[in-house]
């Protein structure tokens, strides 16, 4: 009995985990990979469970190939000469019977009614936790393939996009441009700013007014690739550079969104202008 368990995890556990990675990657539930490769339900879920000490390669050779994967003999030392495809990101994680959660969905905890999209939708979450009418379950996950397709579409995204700030000689050196961009060159947004100087726009001193400050000429992100964080980290990226070059005060005019967004970054809005937001020390005026 203990030789034979030793066994399963030892074997059968890699080679299940292999299946659930690429039934993620297809996304196919068990049942429907069971369809595509003619294997019965019960038999793949022994496989992915390691409870199958030995199975058969035909099966297991139709059931990667329903899946999308290779099979090879005698490649060392991915399980049958499989690809692996990335993990289950979820697969540490159980259900109060001690069951995974299906693979090929993206399963996410829930700590609040915020992270349930049953509580979101019936907007109990505004709720205090004495009248919550369920009980949170311990995940959620969706159900709905293009809601899931356009979340790992924007997690790519997310993981992929670079910010980077663009130097060249056609810029003046007051000039600041930032690009994101993802590693084939697609553009996807960009912020553009500029320095100045106060003293010498307005002609006077005043020793409340810094030597040099940003002015932030405008952000724009792809409407495809909005709300995935890019504005901000563009932003992020223009502050970074100017406190290493020893700028401290920014100074933008927005409206709408372009106002949530600042004031996300650290902006504050001037209490003489409503639209005009600014960044670094509090009591120092602008004469913009």
């Amino acid at each position: 009995m203990n030789d034979a368990s030793d066994q399963t995890e030892g074997g059968g556990a890699d080679l299940g985990r292999a299946l659930r990675a690429l039934r993620r990657r297809a996304d196919l539930s068990q049942r429907q990979l069971a369809e595509k490769s003619g294997v019965p339900q019960p038999t793949l879920a022994r496989i992915e469970s390691g409870r199958a000490v030995d199975p058969r390669f035909r099966t297991v050779e139709r059931l990667v190939r329903a899946a999308g994967g290779k099979v090879a003999v005698g490649v060392p030392p991915s399980i049958s000469g499989v690809t692996e495809p990335t993990p289950v990101p979820h697969d540490d994680m159980r259900d109060d019977a001690g069951r995974r959660y299906p693979a090929h969905l993206d399963v996410w905890p829930v700590h609040e009614p915020r992270d349930w999209p049953g509580a979101w939708w019936a907007e109990w979450y505004r709720l205090p936790p004495h009248r919550y009418p369920l009980p949170l379950p311990p995940a959620a996950y969706e159900l709905n393939r293009r809601y899931r397709d356009n979340r790992r579409w924007a997690a790519e995204v997310r993981r992929t996009a670079q910010v980077r700030r663009v130097v060249s000689g056609d810029l003046p050196a007051t000039s600041w441009r930032y690009v994101a961009e993802l590693p084939d060159g697609t553009l996807l947004g960009e912020l553009r700013a500029h320095e100045r100087s106060p003293f010498l726009e307005y002609g006077e001193w005043h020793p409340d007014v810094p030597e040099r400050e940003m002015v932030l000429d405008g952000v724009l992100v792809d409407a495809r690739y909005r709300r995935l964080g890019l504005g901000r980290r563009l932003v992020t990226a223009l502050v970074t550079g100017m406190r290493e070059a020893g700028i401290d005060d920014a100074a933008a005019v927005a409206e709408g969104f372009g106002t949530e967004l600042l004031l996300a970054c650290g902006f504050e809005i001037e209490a003489r202008r409503p639209i005009a937001l600014r960044l670094g020390h509090p009591g120092k005026r602008c004469f913009s």
